[in-house]
């Protein structure tokens, strides 16, 4: 039950960020880890799920394991970019220091994660809401007035033709056509997500879409160039710092890059020669060229932080923009398609009152 526990239980980024914050602050304290950890304990719900995990955690260190160790026997909670984290923190004597390095990059994650979701809530709304309202008059107002469409004698403009054949099949056959739609979306991101050549189509397709893909790639970027930067200058080597770069990337296709880059360097060679590999053609040009003259300066760690702060700056301003982009166009859409049913109503009716008067 224990084992299960363990593995099935998870923390979001902001409890991760919390709890390894809160116990470097109290060692920064002077007090010990096994001390630190009671502490947090006593400070938690009983029945929390962080609770558990802080049992767990005391009980290892009370047994003289390290906090490294222990941590890993959560690999849903805590990745092997925080376990490692630990590891050279208590290998080095700074373990305090790194906990806070650590709650740093959860936060900074964290931060780009919700700039992306904010920026397309917006977008999502305002569809949703155009499609809400057109379903509306589709299925609820246009069948109460479409007799009065066929009773008439006049010949029907072309647009509310289009518009009676969709109502019709949308009150016929709508909520079929949800449970078809909503089940083959289910069934699609289950295989993206459970394949992976499919997932690799998917995610090189999304990175060569023009917005879409410049925050995916500049989100990928900033995350692994931090990543890469913390465990430099945590004194891991190079080699063992891009495995755990690219065990910890989400996106396949950046993933297959550090993977490359990882394996040239394990064999000694410079990072300079995996610049040009079919891997790494992802990679802005900007990134390849400072990251060359990093590792030929020996500064590579600092030049990955300032690419960080580099791509979560374009970022920041690319998600700022979008509302701006996209708004014009969501409207345009928005009027054009109420504004199209609203046409295959109004048409009938005056051509009725003109015969009528006529």
């Amino acid at each position: 039950m224990n084992r299960l526990f363990q593995h099935h239980t998870k923390w979001s980024i902001k409890e991760q960020s919390f709890f390894a914050k809160r116990l470097s602050f109290l060692m920064s304290a002077g007090l010990p880890l096994l001390d630190s950890l009671q502490l947090l304990h006593r400070q938690t719900n009983v029945r929390s799920r962080s609770n558990k995990v802080l049992d767990t955690l005391i009980d290892d260190i009370a047994s003289g394991y390290y906090l490294s160790k222990s941590l890993a026997r959560f690999p849903t909670i805590f990745g092997q970019f925080a376990v490692n984290i630990v590891k050279i923190g208590e290998e080095s004597g700074i373990l305090s220091q790194n906990l806070n390095y650590l709650a740093a990059e959860l936060k900074k994650k964290q931060i780009l994660r919700r700039k992306i979701i904010s920026a397309l809530i917006y977008p999502i709304i305002i569809t949703l809401a155009t499609l809400g309202i057109t379903a509306f008059l589709m299925i609820y107002l246009f069948p109460k007035i479409m007799p009065i469409f066929t009773s008439l004698r006049v010949d029907l403009p072309l647009s509310t033709k289009i518009v009676i054949a969709i109502s019709s099949f949308l009150h016929h056959w709508g909520l079929a056509s949800l449970i078809g739609l909503s089940s083959s979306l289910i069934i699609l991101a289950t295989t993206i997500k459970k394949n992976r050549p499919i997932r690799r189509w998917y995610e090189k397709l999304l990175l060569k879409l023009p917005v879409l893909g410049t925050m995916i790639k500049n989100y990928n970027l900033a995350n692994a160039s931090r990543t890469l930067s913390l465990l430099l200058q945590s004194n891991m080597t190079l080699n063992g710092a891009l495995a755990i770069t690219a065990e910890t990337s989400e996106n396949l296709i950046f993933k297959n890059t550090w993977q490359t880059w990882a394996e040239i360097a394990n064999r000694g060679e410079c990072l300079d020669f995996a610049l040009n590999k079919e891997g790494t053609k992802v990679l802005p040009d900007i990134f390849k060229q400072l990251v060359s003259v990093g590792e030929v300066s020996g500064n590579l760690a600092d030049t990955l932080m300032y690419l960080s702060e580099l791509y979560e700056q374009e970022l920041d301003d690319i998600t700022k923009d979008l509302s701006t982009m996209i708004e014009p166009a969501l409207m345009i859409f928005m009027g054009l398609l109420i504004g199209f049913i609203a046409i295959s109503i109004i048409t009938p009716i005056y051509s009725l009152t003109q015969n009528l008067h006529g």
